[in-house]
């Protein structure tokens, strides 16, 4: 039998339940109420939305910086930062954990890159594995590596308040351009049982021939939400989706002392519950029906048999990103990587 937490934990747990029980009761009545905040929220913003200017990019080319499978010597991480660049220039969404792992700084010393380089950085929420380590997180402050920083100001865009020292800070409220000809959501909201009430925006784009892109930090407020927003923002044929769907099923990333944190803390239930097959088919069923050319998935967020069950579930051209890596969309794609 496979646990969360390992039995030499477990006499602790006992002792202490005097303390969790009623924690985990409040706890508990705090997420209910936010479930149904966020699917209020998240209906109202999709309902209000409407079509971006998305340009027709003539080539969209995705460099993972950060992600937990990596090319050989390349650092893998349970992170993710991606560096994209189009026609209409280059952004930066994500920077993992930052300066708290030597992950970000070693990669993008390989791959030749620093902020300079960039237009913008797009944050996709507020956890540390997104906006640079657990004290960015606590502090609500983005942290990148001093080596990285940019020389001159660019803009960060934020889904929430916060901060990212060193940036113009714009926090983003609602659908809108962003930079490079990329678009974003606009923040969608999750309930998370352990890590509290989230808001999370990811990005689209149009590709010349190709159609819409949408690329996700973790899609904690689910691809179909997430799909959903999508749609109301452009009404080209999806081509892709990529990045995080946080599927912990069998396992956990980053898993420390016999307790693998991602199946209790990532999966935005109850602890209680775990995240299961079931959960996996609808997701798999939702984007089958949405039917995108390309799958692009991030292995940061899912577990080994999840991303298995994806690749041979799914009905688009499914992979899985790797450290190291471009992945090219667009007209240009046969030029740069053959896909």
């Amino acid at each position: 039998m496979s646990f969360r937490i390992s039995p030499i934990w477990w006499p602790g747990i006992f002792l202490t339940s005097p303390v969790i029980a009623p924690w985990l009761l409040v706890k508990n009545i705090r997420y209910r109420r936010n479930l149904a905040r966020a699917s209020r929220l998240n209906q109202q913003r999709i309902k209000a939305a409407v079509s971006l200017d998305l340009p027709e990019l003539d080539f969209l080319e995705i460099t993972v910086v950060v992600d937990w499978r990596a090319e050989p010597d390349f650092m893998g991480d349970a992170g993710v930062s991606y560096l994209f660049k189009t026609d209409l220039g280059s952004m930066l969404f994500d920077v993992g954990f930052g300066p708290s792992r030597p992950s970000f700084s070693q990669n993008a010393h390989k791959l030749g890159f620093n902020l300079d380089q960039v237009d913008a950085l797009a944050i996709s929420h507020f956890h540390c594995d997104h906006m640079g380590g657990l004290a960015a997180q606590h502090s609500r402050k983005v942290a990148l590596p001093e080596e990285l920083m940019p020389t001159q100001v660019k803009p960060c865009f934020l889904p929430d308040w916060g901060e990212a020292p060193g940036f113009d800070t714009e926090v983003v409220t609602a659908p809108r351009m962003l930079a490079a000809g990329i678009g974003t959501t606009g923040p969608l909201a999750r309930s998370l049982f352990m890590m509290g009430f989230l808001e999370e925006q990811s990005l689209v784009a149009r590709v010349r021939g190709k159609g819409l892109v949408v690329f996700t930090g973790c899609g904690h407020p689910t691809i179909e939400v997430i799909l959903d927003m999508a749609g109301r923002l452009c009404d080209a044929p999806l081509h892709c989706v990529g990045g995080g769907l946080h599927f912990p099923i069998s396992d956990g990333r980053g898993n420390l002392a016999g307790i693998r944190f991602q199946t209790i803390l990532g999966t935005g239930k109850p602890p209680w519950q775990r995240i299961g097959n079931r959960d996996l088919d609808l997701t798999i069923a939702a984007l089958n029906q949405a039917a995108p050319d390309r799958v692009l998935l991030s292995g940061h967020d899912s577990c080994d048999v999840s991303i298995k069950r994806m690749e041979t579930e799914l009905s688009a051209n499914t992979e899985v990103l790797s450290v190291g890596k471009t992945y090219a969309l667009g007209l240009r794609s046969k030029e740069i990587l053959c896909c």
